[in-house]
């Protein structure tokens, strides 16, 4: 394993170099959203990226935009296939793959009295199968790096129980345990394996949805640019002790609720 980085004087700025320089990721459900900003802060930071996603257009305009340290391959995560592809794609165009950030996700909605099985059986399989594939696909490659990093994107469903989300919120729950039993398996190769739960977060997945927030400390939904901040802590030689842990990102709304502000509930 190697050591971490030596933290000079001006390590926390990033003076003169960039937190993620040498890396190179892999982040799935990265062509809008949540995924765009992490791959657009990756690469601020020095890292090379490589965007898998089923939105071909969306993920082939995103790289053009962003320039030539990025890469669009197709990824469905619930094909083992397209996940061993993506790596190699790492692998080819940028000489290894250090980051895999888990971030491609759906959402629906129903009862459990009404909730259909196939709505059931695809949300288990592109939230948690998904993962899990991604993790087994990458693990190899990420051992080469000697100091690796995988971020596996849950949510506060992964927290405490929603309505009607019985499905979404049963593969949060999972991506949460599977992160903790990951760490366990892959931590003598020096991968460390950590999930993020974010709230309500502004995305074209939220498009169209009204949130009444005025009970959040914050009195607000988080911007997709919040969460990529914290992911490229977790993929830096930063969090180089930190593993097997779950870092939320709520404006506070798991740590209790609060009177909703004077005249309004909040937005």
């Amino acid at each position: 394993m190697s050591a971490p980085r030596p933290l000079g004087a001006n390590w926390w700025t990033g003076a003169g170099m960039g937190r993620l320089d040498g890396k190179v990721g892999l982040i799935s459900g990265g062509s809008r959203g949540i995924g765009a900003a992490i791959a657009e802060r990756m690469l601020q930071e020095g890292a090379k990226v490589i965007i898998g996603d089923v939105l071909d257009q969306e993920g082939d305009d995103l790289a053009a935009r962003l320039g030539s340290d990025v890469r669009f391959v197709r990824l469905d995560v619930t094909s083992p296939a397209d996940w061993q592809q993506a790596v190699q794609a790492a692998v080819t165009e940028f000489g290894s793959l250090s980051v895999l950030v888990n971030n491609a996700g759906i959402v629906n909605f129903g009862r459990i009295e009404e909730y259909p099985h196939e709505d059931w059986a695809r949300i288990i399989d592109v939230n948690l199968t998904g993962v899990f594939n991604g993790i087994k696909a990458a693990a190899s490659a990420l051992a080469l790096a000697g100091s690796a990093s995988i971020i596996n994107i849950s949510s506060i469903a992964g927290i405490r129980g929603y309505e009607s989300l019985s499905g979404y919120t049963a593969s949060k729950w999972g991506v949460r345990g599977l992160t903790k039993s990951a760490a366990l398996d892959l931590g003598i190769s020096g991968t460390r394996v950590n999930s993020v739960h974010p709230g309500v977060i502004e995305t074209p997945m939220t498009a169209g949805m009204t949130f009444d927030v005025g009970h959040v400390p914050l009195h607000r939904i988080g911007q997709p640019r919040e969460v990529a901040d914290l992911v490229v802590y977790l993929a830096s030689d930063e969090s180089s002790f930190v593993t097997g842990s779950e870092f939320v990102i709520d404006g506070g709304e798991t740590a209790g609720t609060v009177s909703p502000p004077p005249g309004g509930s909040g937005s």
